[in-house]
């Protein structure tokens, strides 16, 4: 934990004359390390909620002028669609940063321009106490739906999930990380550590990414969530950012349903802000993705099962899917 936080401090991401907002668990590690941790380790004011509420936490942000707010995905999501947020004065807001699920690029790009600050991520995990990944300073424009590069003294490389092979710039693979902030292992589990930390010390991250020439990563999706479509892999976080482009999406979430044709197929459950048929869901995103990635079902929903670190429950999904198709 400590040889992490060095690790994040060397980014200079949080100042003394910081306001840092904390929404999040400080029983998670984002919120333990990378809000309490780093803000108290800078000296920073850090304003606490006992639980995320919309309303309360514009008002918070306004009353104490916060110039940073740690987030997750479904917090950017409403500070770039809700129209409650024009009611309040975030003008001090510089940065927002995103963590615990991906972030698309669309959906960074709205924040920014609404909020005009700047809007940035990081990609890490519980086992690595947490971060690997950070935009590299305040000064560095980052890049929207990147999460960076890797933190100092951290070594991270892509491994091809077929033949494992190492792979090179542009090509997805599994994110594999060696590095001071990978964690011993699981306790009294022995057998559980062998099989995310390798012989060489790699910990296997589950994750698919790529990483660009400049050296900045894009997280893809788990490789447990990857739909496996006809033998193609399809990614539901990219058919989530897509989703939350369409005007009348308020929010949205992929899983596989069972095809006795095509082994599995893209589902969404999407909750509306406004009135659209699950025809015209379909064909937006078909006219966006190969054929093999498109939408094969829509099914409206009131709301989108997440746990408290703002990440989606696929699962809670997947077993409502199951029972519907017996």
């Amino acid at each position: 934990l400590v040889a992490n936080l060095c690790q994040i401090q060397a980014f200079e991401i949080v100042e003394h004359d910081d306001t840092l907002i904390c929404v999040l668990p400080m029983f998670h590690i984002y919120g333990m390390v990378v809000i309490l941790s780093l803000g108290l380790y800078n000296g920073a004011t850090i304003v606490t909620m006992p639980r995320f509420e919309m309303e309360e936490f514009l008002q918070l942000a306004q009353d104490h002028g916060v110039t940073f707010a740690h987030l997750v995905p479904p917090i950017v999501l409403a500070l770039a669609k809700s129209p409650v947020v024009e009611q309040y004065d975030l003008s001090r807001m510089k940065t927002v940063f995103s963590g615990a699920a991906p972030l698309g690029e669309e959906l960074a790009r709205a924040c920014q321009e609404r909020l005009n600050c700047r809007v940035m991520q990081g990609y890490g995990m519980t086992e690595t106490s947490p971060a690997t990944h950070i935009t590299p300073s305040k000064t560095t424009a980052p890049k929207p739906g990147s999460v960076g590069v890797c933190l100092p003294n951290t070594e991270c490389k892509l491994v091809n999930v077929e033949d494992g092979s190492e792979q090179g710039y542009e090509e997805r693979g599994e994110i594999w990380i060696r590095g001071p902030q990978v964690m011993k292992g699981y306790l009294n589990r022995p057998e559980a550590t062998a099989q995310t930390i390798d012989e060489e010390g790699w910990l296997h991250t589950g994750d698919i990414a790529y990483a660009d020439g400049d050296g900045h990563f894009f997280i893809v999706d788990r490789l447990k969530e990857l739909i496996k479509y006809k033998g193609f892999q399809v990614a539901p976080a990219e058919l989530e950012a897509l989703l939350l482009t369409h005007p009348c999406v308020a929010d949205a979430a992929v899983i596989p349903s069972p095809d006795e044709e095509a082994g599995e197929v893209p589902k969404a459950f999407v909750v509306l802000k406004s009135e659209a048929g699950e025809k015209e869901i379909m064909d937006f995103i078909a006219e966006r993705v190969a054929p093999f990635k498109k939408l094969r079902f829509v099914e409206f929903v009131e709301q989108i099962p997440k746990s408290a670190s703002g990440k989606i429950l696929r699962r809670v999904l997947k077993e409502r899917e199951r029972e519907r198709v017996r």
